[in-house]
């Protein structure tokens, strides 16, 4: 291990103020990242295969399960895999993405199907006037009916919905859940809130209604759902800085949801969170997911984002280099050998 990765270990140790063992680490049940490249592209739709746009491969899931990880959350795009709304699912892709989802769920792994879309179908808002009114159910009938048998895969309705009325984002999500459970699939949905999903902002009211009054509408016939939120530690929650604002930021802001989650008798999923290489984000870092562990009735999990082929030198990437661990893996390290 070089110093880097023995700073980040002290910090979080030391500074964060975590006792890095406990009886409750075992029932957060989820750990893992997002294995990005799926998703890329998104100015070229559907774009050409290796050139705009790449899956994950065997090595990348092996590597992370050999650090003790034990789900993948896959991004891809919804315009390449259903072309048309309300046609059928593109074959070549579709044999992509189960490529990788069946690799993965063989070695025992759970897989998140994420359509990394943001509530948009070729730049129309679901549930708009643009996009036919069931859209988002009808496709994900088709996921459903193709992966609803292997109960290792979640279905991750959707990535981030943002500017819409939230009221109108949770009909679509119902209607989703509704006709994924009309397959007879009882795969656990992952179902975000609007706004990007955030964490932080879960009852604020100036996005179009408060996710923490709205999305308490979630309805799930086969009542098995996690409301998923992301959350990341730099100053506006946006991700877009490597810096984060302090060492227990990471609790700060996942403080009110939790208490949401207890309140209801829900639970959440982290779908998305990272922090720069540098000391005051091991301390961030290591404070929130030991948060998690302690609230393991309210988490059922985490994926840190992200990894992937083509990422290079994204400050967030777990990617190793050069054969060589990325510095943030020290600090998920020792929350994995839990």
């Amino acid at each position: 291990m070089d110093e880097w990765a023995k700073r980040l270990i002290s910090t979080l140790a030391m500074g964060a103020g975590l006792a890095l063992a406990g009886p409750v680490a075992a029932q957060v049940a989820l750990k893992g990242v997002s294995l990005a490249g799926a998703d890329f592209g998104e100015d070229n739709l559907p774009g050409e295969f290796g050139t705009h746009y790449t899956y994950p491969t065997p090595a990348e899931v092996d590597y992370f399960l050999s650090r003790g990880m034990n789900l993948f959350r896959l991004p891809f795009r919804w315009e390449r895999l259903q072309p048309v709304p309300g046609a059928g699912l593109d074959r070549d892709e579709l044999s992509r993405l189960r490529a990788i989802v069946t690799y993965a769920t063989g070695k025992g792994a759970h897989v998140v199907l994420d359509p990394h879309n943001y509530a948009r179908y070729f730049g129309k808002v679901v549930g708009s006037p643009d996009l036919p009114t069931l859209a988002l159910a009808d496709f994900w009938t088709l996921l459903a009916r193709e992966f609803g048998s292997d109960r290792r895969v979640i279905f991750g309705l959707m990535n981030e919905p943002f500017d819409m009325a939230t009221a109108q984002w949770l009909e679509q999500a119902k209607m989703a859940i509704a006709a994924i459970r009309e397959t007879g699939a009882q795969n656990l949905v992952l179902v975000p809130g609007n706004a990007w999903s955030g964490a932080h902002s879960w009852t604020w009211e100036d996005y179009g209604g408060a996710n923490a009054v709205v999305m308490a509408g979630v309805r799930d016939p086969g009542n098995n759902f996690a409301h998923e939120v992301h959350q990341y530690l730099d100053e506006d929650s946006s991700g877009a800085s490597a810096q984060c604002v302090s060492a227990t930021i990471g609790s700060d802001r996942l403080r009110g949801f939790t208490e949401w989650l207890e309140q209801h008798g829900a639970q959440g999923f982290l779908g998305e969170f990272a922090g720069g290489a540098n000391e005051r984000c091991a301390a961030a870092l290591g404070d929130m997911l030991g948060f998690i562990e302690r609230h393991p009735d309210q988490w059922i999990g985490w994926a840190w984002w992200a990894a992937g082929p083509w990422w290079g030198d994204y400050a967030f990437s777990l990617e190793p280099e050069a054969g060589r661990d990325r510095p943030q893996m020290a600090v998920l390290d020792v929350f994995l050998k839990k």
